[in-house]
């Protein structure tokens, strides 16, 4: 668990960074001229979620903690703002109107399951997030997902199908599903 004033600084660090990179400034160099927490130097894997007008405008982040954390929050907000294939790059004047959440990922763990009836009783909604891999197939689903699609079918419909499966793979396949949870924060 992280302590709010780190949760805060993380949220700070994130924003920070979207207006360095638009203003053409590495916010990487300028922090390295600052005493921050020892934690951030600690692993950690994050995702980092941008909304405006509470839609989805970016959403980018690390399954496995890699790296230090201050990195992790640096490398996921500048690719969430500027690197989501799904949306247009974020640009100054939208920065007044975008709210930053960061979701600290925990270690993922393999679930064992045999149908997928036996599978929706090991899942937790909105407690669980859900990584599918199967061949060359992968994809995730945060815990925050769960708010959307409700039940356990529609949720790994839409999973199978954001891995580029069919919809109803996991029905009637077997592929590698592992769990997280995650500790998330967001700007008010």
């Amino acid at each position: 668990m992280l302590h709010d004033q780190i949760k805060s600084l993380l949220l700070s660090i994130a924003r920070k960074n979207i207006v360095a990179t638009i203003d053409g400034k590495n916010l990487r160099e300028i922090l390295k001229e600052q005493r921050l927490p020892e934690v951030l130097q600690e692993r950690g894997a994050v995702f980092v979620t941008l909304t405006k007008d509470r839609l989805l405008r970016g959403c980018v982040g690390s399954l496995e903690a890699y790296q230090p954390l201050l990195d992790d929050v640096l490398d996921n907000s500048f690719n969430a703002a500027f690197k989501d294939s799904r949306f247009a790059k974020i640009v100054k004047g939208e920065m007044k109107d975008i709210k930053i959440e960061i979701s600290l990922l925990s270690n993922r763990q393999e679930i064992d399951y045999y149908t997928f009836a036996d599978l929706k009783k090991k899942i937790k909604p909105k407690v669980h997030g859900v990584y599918l891999t199967y061949d060359r197939h992968s994809a995730t689903f945060l815990p925050q997902v769960w708010d959307e699609l409700v039940s356990h079918e529609t949720f790994f419909v839409h999973l199978a199908q954001k891995a580029g499966l069919a919809p109803d793979f996991v029905f009637h396949n077997h592929p590698k599903i592992e769990v997280y949870t995650v500790e998330k924060f967001k700007e008010e």
